[in-house]
């Protein structure tokens, strides 16, 4: 893969409420910080790929990953055109994580869903591969991975893309993963992390994690690894809580996706969660020497 994403990155939703000038100050300093990638989410806060020329743009080094675009808010030919943009402009600097679920009602005018997962992400990628592109060809192509949880899109990834991105899974998960989409497949994990003392963090954890109880896929996947009714209920048990967030200092975030790692991920981008809006700037400070020593 051209792109090189390192071993470690960062995850984050937070750059959609901030003013693009400080999301530019905040992702030079990932940059210089020395974190391989950066992540972010696309809901309804800023368009995916305009979000990663703004984060492309501002910096030298990073990869830049969508995690992910969403298939549903836009054809595949403004995708495939958008995604050979990105790649020309930045070589070997973008990295295109596709997906299509949603965790919330879908507003009126979206592109809706078309049958099952796999068959539908499948005919979406063989539609980008056919669109005729007439824009400067960049030297590689930019990766492609699919937001992947269950075995059949794990499989998908695996044979279409580079990969994998999985997202508000345990190291369980990271194994089992590993397993479907053989050695060489890209699997990259995000992981959930709070930087605080455990009595405190635990209540940020299970706020979050509460967050996903209505979205189907990721509690089929969590079922799939074994959760049943009761650890899913009241916002998470204390054991679905600590399977999907690490806390502490930086050494104890540190174990946790040095886990991942030994379970067999290529690469781990970590998200911070805190208590208040801003952008969690000291924490991905304070994390960065313990985590690149990784």
């Amino acid at each position: 893969m051209s792109v090189d994403l390192g071993r470690i990155g960062v995850w984050t939703f937070a750059f959609d409420g901030r003013p693009a000038t400080e999301v530019r100050e905040a992702v030079a300093e990932l940059d210089e910080l020395g974190y391989g990638a950066i992540w972010f989410g696309e809901a309804f806060g800023r368009e995916a790929l305009t979000q990663a020329a703004l984060l492309l743009g501002a910096t030298g080094r990073l990869a830049v990953a969508t995690g992910i675009a969403n298939v549903f808010l836009r054809d595949p030919i403004a995708m495939a055109a958008a995604e050979r943009t990105l790649a020309e402009a930045f070589p070997d600097r973008f990295l295109l994580g596709l997906g299509g679920h949603r965790t919330v009602d879908q507003p009126a005018g979206l592109l809706p869903h078309h049958g099952r997962p796999v068959p539908t992400m499948r005919a979406y990628l063989d539609a980008m591969d056919q669109v005729p592109l007439q824009s400067p060809a960049p030297a590689e192509p930019s990766p492609r991975a699919l937001a992947a949880l269950g075995p059949g899109m794990l499989k998908l990834a695996a044979e279409r893309t580079r990969g994998a991105h999985t997202y508000f899974v345990p190291v369980e998960h990271t194994a089992r993963a590993r397993q479907v989409m053989g050695p060489g497949a890209l699997l990259a994990v995000e992981q959930t992390v709070v930087l605080d003392r455990p009595e405190r963090a635990r209540e940020i954890a299970r706020g979050f994690v509460a967050g996903y109880g209505q979205a189907r896929h990721q509690v089929e996947n969590l079922e799939r690894l074994g959760f049943g009714e009761d650890d899913l209920a009241g916002g998470g048990s204390d054991r679905l809580v600590e399977a999907l967030v690490a806390w502490g200092d930086a050494g104890d975030i540190a174990g946790r996706v040095r886990e991942h790692l030994d379970a067999g991920a290529d690469h781990v981008c970590v998200q911070v969660l805190s208590a208040g809006e801003d952008l969690p700037v000291r924490q991905w400070r304070e994390l960065a020497p313990a985590l690149l020593e990784l």
